[in-house]
């Protein structure tokens, strides 16, 4: 086992290690269009996601009123439930995050999600108490903003260069730029393969399996 090069490794949540980007996109899709919006395509629908809330949704419909944002907002959320407990975790993350915590790896999450949003996920995937700690676009700035990856490394006393952001989409990968840490790109999310590589990560994994293999070896 090669020494270990991250003390901490921070996860995207959606799209990375949950399985949720069509029903994300789909969810935007059909709120927009039950508040009079246009409604996006698929691409840009999953374009947003990894966002905060608000901005996602003023992206993927900005055609509709800031005083739709929160019926918006609520009619996303009631369509994402519907589809909540079909959703799961990609087939060999528990597996990683077992091996990399018993590496001595600390893991954190950093998502676009709302705190709510992940604390139900978290329970929903049965992941409660795998990770040291985490930070949710309600509670501080949304991705690409730093601010997360910096609350995390000051939480847990982990400079910039020992931190490794592990996300699908540009927008991590560019929080993890701002920060001044590493990230690796996983191809099987929301964003194409060619923007991805654009934000120059380490890695660019094909699967959960080939991210496994990168993080034993290299992380």
């Amino acid at each position: 086992m090669s020494a270990r090069k991250f003390d901490l490794i921070a996860f995207d949540w959606d799209g990375t290690l949950f399985d949720s980007t069509a029903a994300i996109s789909r969810s935007i899709q059909l709120a927009v269009a039950d508040v009079g919006g246009t409604v996006p395509s698929d691409e840009q629908a999953a374009y947003v996601i990894g966002m905060a809330l608000q901005p996602a949704l003023a992206y993927a419909a900005p055609d509709v009123p800031r005083e739709k944002y929160n019926d918006l907002a609520n009619r996303y959320r009631y369509h994402y439930l519907q589809q909540q407990a079909q959703i799961t975790l990609f087939r060999g993350v528990v597996a990683m995050l077992q091996g990399l915590r018993e590496r001595g790896h600390w893991l954190a999450v950093a998502t676009g999600k709302s705190r709510r949003g992940l604390n139900e996920a978290l329970q929903h995937a049965d992941l409660r108490g795998m990770f040291d700690s985490s930070r949710t676009a309600d509670e501080t700035a949304g991705k690409p903003h730093p601010l997360m990856l910096q609350e995390l490394m000051a939480e847990l006393d982990v400079p910039p260069e020992r931190l490794l952001m592990i996300g699908d989409t540009t927008h991590d990968l560019e929080m993890a730029r701002n920060a001044g840490c590493a990230s690796v790109a996983v191809a099987y999310g929301a964003h194409a393969v060619s923007a991805l590589q654009n934000c120059q990560p380490l890695h660019v994994a094909q699967d959960v399996a080939d991210l496994h293999q990168w993080l034993s070896v290299n992380a």
